[in-house]
């Protein structure tokens, strides 16, 4: 059986915590991580119903996407909602996890899941992240010497890429050299030109990186004075992580038959599906957000989208929007549209930790708004 730990190294292995928004507050809210995971309930939002809900379900760790405590708290006093929240979770040996803006933007993540729920062929971030900064470090060894560089190099994280370590590119050499008065050389003698079989050892590295990648070649190094180099290498988009999702329809729709598909697709709320534009516009191209969206709508109208999905769209921002030409929009409530990413975990949960763990996706509707009437015709 899992501990809440093992639990907590899937997730954050998954979404990992340092790249949430500075303001954010992700991570573990409550609970040991040295307890048994037997059942997970995942949920959008951390509220009363949900913990009554876990209560019933007898769970063990609560995953929620939206943080309890965003903002400082000095108590958690049952005399408050969230305090009750707290003291009901403890009470019941229930834990609280929340991956937010980490679970934003990353692949299966919350607008991949809508895009994919969408039916969206090959979506890609509207915004895409920029890679982390690179160097490569280039170094020119005696061909004995290679084995040891190359491991002090990959014990430090240089060579990391992707799912992959110990990564390397080595091509044979000949080095020349010759050792000056007060010179200690490991191969050759003072005043005497030197021809050595060297290898050219590249690998690359995060940059903030460098200093430890650099003390450890020297430090495994037999030369006095090797001959490296340390280059900075260009910042490329990362089209697998990003804010906002882009994509084709199989086929193209009117705005109306997307529009319907959209009601289809997502969880039924208050609010439904509220459309700007033409019914009769041809759709395609889709953007989207999960969640309050407003601030990629240059992005959506710059990318050519034909429509554009997301939540909490405000009055003048969608009407300016609409007078320079962008795209159609449609706004869903912020919970029904991050709602889509709660299956996609579910799967990934259960794919990572077989029947060992019983997981839930919360039926209970945590929208805040429960009815709207219709004005007149």
């Amino acid at each position: 059986m899992p501990t809440l730990s093992d639990v907590i190294g899937l997730l954050e292995g998954w979404y990992p915590p340092h790249t949430a928004e500075d303001w954010d507050a992700v991570g573990l809210t409550c609970g040991d991580p040295a307890s048994d995971v037997r059942r997970i309930l995942l949920a959008v939002d951390p509220v009363l119903a949900v913990a009554d809900e876990a209560r019933a379900f007898d769970a063990d760790l609560v995953v929620t996407h939206h943080p309890l405590f965003l903002r400082a708290t000095h108590g958690v006093a049952a005399t408050t909602p969230k305090g009750r929240l707290v003291h009901q979770l403890i009470t019941n040996g229930c834990a609280l996890y929340t991956a937010h803006t980490n679970a934003d933007a990353p692949a299966d993540g919350v607008s991949e899941s809508l895009a994919l729920a969408l039916g969206l062929v090959d979506p890609e971030p509207l915004e895409p992240n920029a890679r982390g900064p690179l160097d490569k470090i280039v170094v020119f060894a005696p061909r004995d010497s290679a084995p040891a560089i190359r491991a002090a190099l990959t014990d430090v994280g240089a060579g990391a890429i992707g799912d992959y370590d110990s990564c390397s590119f080595s091509t044979p050499g000949e080095g020349r050299f010759r050792p000056l008065d007060g010179a200690q050389p490991t191969i050759g003698a003072v005043g005497e030109l030197e021809t050595v079989e060297e290898v050219r050892i590249e690998a690359v590295l995060a940059r903030e990186l460098r200093s430890a990648v650099v003390t450890a070649m020297l430090a495994a190094h037999p030369y006095e004075e090797p001959a490296y180099d340390v280059i900075e290498l260009a910042t490329l988009d990362d089209l697998t992580s990003g804010s906002g999702r882009i994509g084709r329809l199989e086929k193209p729709l009117s705005l109306k038959e997307f529009a319907d598909r959209v009601a289809g697709v997502l969880p039924t709320t208050a609010q439904g599906v509220r459309v700007a534009g033409d019914p009769a516009r041809r759709v395609e191209t889709v953007a989207l957000c999960g969640g309050a969206g407003d601030f990629l709508l240059d992005r959506a109208r710059a990318a050519g989208a034909d429509v554009y999905l997301t939540s909490d769209l405000r009055h003048h921002p969608a009407s300016e929007s609409r007078e320079y030409g962008g795209p159609a929009l449609v706004d869903v409530a912020h919970w029904a549209a991050e709602w889509t990413w709660l299956p996609v975990l579910q799967r990934k949960l259960a794919t990572a930790l077989g029947d060992t763990v019983e997981t839930r996706v919360s039926a209970t509707n945590t929208d805040p708004w429960t009815f709207h009437v219709a004005g007149r015709d």
